[in-house]
């Protein structure tokens, strides 16, 4: 199995505190203030200060801990393509420059230089963003086939315009349009064909299909958002085949138990201080689902 990035190390406490007075310096000069020290102190506190990557990585941990903050320090740090906004600072991107990143070998046993050109950062945020604007887009479309019935009929079936120049080339090339095809056809030529979206969950699998390209390092913030577990367990399915057959290396940030149990991944448990690596069923969240599901066990068996 691929890896690109070997290990990712992150800044020491004294390491922060420089950047804090370095920041406070800047801002006010000997009456140095700031206003928001994130990162920092973050995960100095829970005495993680490196990481060590297997071909699937998973960041665990439940809301605050830290686990999407890492993902996006990670990414910014190997420069990989994003869309979506994140959580920033006027310390983020000093903070990112001190950490520190150690790639992997290839086949031959030579260090890469840089994550595949085309690897990148995919959030919750992106797919959301997608279908919203599809969604805007379908209604534009909409709204403009309704005023285009009109003047299909009017083009189709009215005077004859007659071609005097360029002020009129525009009106006379859309009725030789409307008099040489069907109203459908002209609907579509004028208004432009509508994106076929599904419902949420499956518009989501359909799009981690398409951004999931081969010989890439993909860093996903909580894929399992909109995802029945009928999908979480496709979208899965789908990270092993890409991470075994395609060469593809995945860092993900989660707290669903069908992410989590993907085989072979190693996890890091933010909820944790200091930090450590566990197995699937050993997770706070995971253990939670099981209690349920074992209180409420004869109404299975019934």
């Amino acid at each position: 199995m691929t890896k690109y990035v070997d290990r990712f190390l992150l800044p020491n406490k004294d390491t922060e505190e420089k950047l804090i007075k370095e920041r406070m310096a800047y801002n006010g000069g000997d009456f140095g203030y700031i206003d928001n020290i994130y990162p920092c102190g973050i995960f100095t506190e829970k005495e993680l200060s490196e990481l060590d990557f297997e071909n699937i990585t998973i960041l665990y941990g439940g809301n605050g801990s830290g686990k999407s903050t890492l993902l996006n320090l990670i990414a910014n740090k190997l420069e990989v393509k994003r869309i979506a906004p994140f959580n920033s600072s006027e310390l983020f991107d000093a903070y990112v420059n001190e950490c520190k990143i150690c790639m992997a070998e290839d086949d031959e046993g030579y260090e890469y230089k840089c994550v595949p050109h085309n690897s990148r950062i995919i959030s919750s945020d992106d797919i959301f963003d997608y279908m919203i604007l599809a969604r805007e887009n379908n209604r534009q479309i909409a709204d403009n086939v309704e005023e285009l019935r009109n003047e299909y009929k009017q083009l189709k079936y009215g005077d004859n315009i007659r071609l005097t120049g360029l002020d009129n080339y525009e009106e006379f090339n859309k009725q030789i349009l409307a008099r040489n095809k069907s109203k459908r056809k002209y609907l579509y030529k004028m208004a432009g064909e509508q994106v076929k979206l599904n419902s949420n969950g499956e518009t989501a699998v359909e799009y981690f299909e398409k951004k999931l390209q081969g010989g890439c390092l993909y860093c996903l913030d909580e894929p399992e958002n909109s995802l029945s577990p009928k999908f979480q367990r496709q979208l899965t399915d789908l990270i092993q085949e890409k991470a075994k057959y395609d060469d593809c290396q995945f860092i993900i940030a989660t707290h669903s138990p069908f992410v989590l149990a993907i085989n072979g991944a190693k996890i890091y448990d933010l909820d944790e201080s200091p930090v450590d690596i566990k197995k699937w069923w050993q997770l706070e969240n995971v253990l939670e689902y099981f209690n349920f599901f074992e209180d409420n066990r004869h109404l299975f068996l019934d």
